[in-house]
């Protein structure tokens, strides 16, 4: 981008955060905001005025407390390259690991645990291009860290780190429930299927696959029991032992190899439900099917 933009602060003491800004424009900038892919994780807040942006080839007008959320490879901007009057503040994160077909993995700085950082990066992705509306709790974070990182009073870079962490799990929580009003159940429940096929080998939690259709965890289960006939946990079991099945007519992996590739966490394991709820052993099974 054209316009000459400045970090707040230098930030040596967070490697992980690139950029931490926040811009006042007074007049419209002719040429000053192409759509540009900046790379990290970036998140952006408007705050004053109306913006109309492309985002991920998709247009999208913003008011004031609407958010962006770019994953590394996503661009966005103005479709005529005009910055229009307002404010705006954003925060580029850079991840350890982060790209289209592999895990999140923000860095030993966040507090966030491995299974929901992955969670984390899978909706990320899945829901992209993320327009999160009316998300006031996003920039009031980012004045939060905006201020620590200004008054570097004790422990400043373990409190910038906390809030960044709030300010990750605040955004997952929200398009959760965003998604949420905007679908009825049966749609959510195909989408969380369809994630849960793609990461079979991911240790799901009721939590977890809660929070993808944006509910909580007691209603969740009540919702899938009256819906499907099974509670969350076998109904993933099921789906689970179903892919085993195809694995075993169409593949010559080995038992382990399925098992783990369908997330169970030993042969000893896999073989006792497969027997369980089909009447085979794996191994019987993979000889009498056609």
């Amino acid at each position: 981008m054209n316009l000459p933009v400045q970090p707040l602060l230098p930030l040596p003491d967070f490697a992980h955060i690139r950029e931490l800004v926040r811009l006042k424009n007074p007049t419209v900038r002719l040429n000053d905001w192409p759509v540009s892919v900046r790379g990290g994780v970036q998140i952006v807040c408007v705050l004053e005025g109306k913006f109309e942006w492309m985002v991920e080839g998709q247009r999208h007008v913003l008011y004031p407390n609407d958010v962006v959320v770019l994953c590394p490879w996503q661009g966005f901007g103005s479709p005529t390259n005009t910055l229009e009057i307002g404010s705006l503040s954003w925060i580029i994160l850079e991840p350890e690991l982060f790209e289209v077909h592999r895990e999140l993995f923000l860095g030993k700085w966040s507090t966030i645990s491995e299974n929901d950082q992955k969670l984390m990066g899978r909706l990320l992705v899945s829901h992209a291009p993320m327009v999160l509306n009316n998300l006031k709790q996003a920039n009031d974070l980012l004045l939060r860290i905006e201020a620590e990182v200004k008054q570097a009073e004790f422990a400043y870079q373990t409190r910038v780190n906390q809030l960044l962490d709030e300010l990750l799990v605040t955004i997952v929580r929200h398009l959760s429930q965003q998604q949420n009003q905007r679908r009825d159940f049966p749609h959510a429940f195909e989408q969380l299927e369809q994630m849960l096929r793609d990461s079979l080998d991911h240790p799901w939690t009721v939590e977890e696959m809660a929070t993808v259709v944006g509910s909580g965890s007691t209603a969740f289960t009540e919702k899938v029991k009256a819906y499907s006939g099974f509670s969350p946990l076998n109904y993933l079991i099921n789906i689970r032992i179903a892919e085993a099945m195809r694995q075993l007519r169409q593949t010559s992996k080995s038992l382990t190899d399925i098992a783990l590739d369908t997330g169970f966490y030993s042969s000893q394991h896999f073989s006792t439900t497969f027997k369980k709820l089909t009447g085979y052993t794996p191994g019987h099974f993979r000889k009498k099917a056609p």
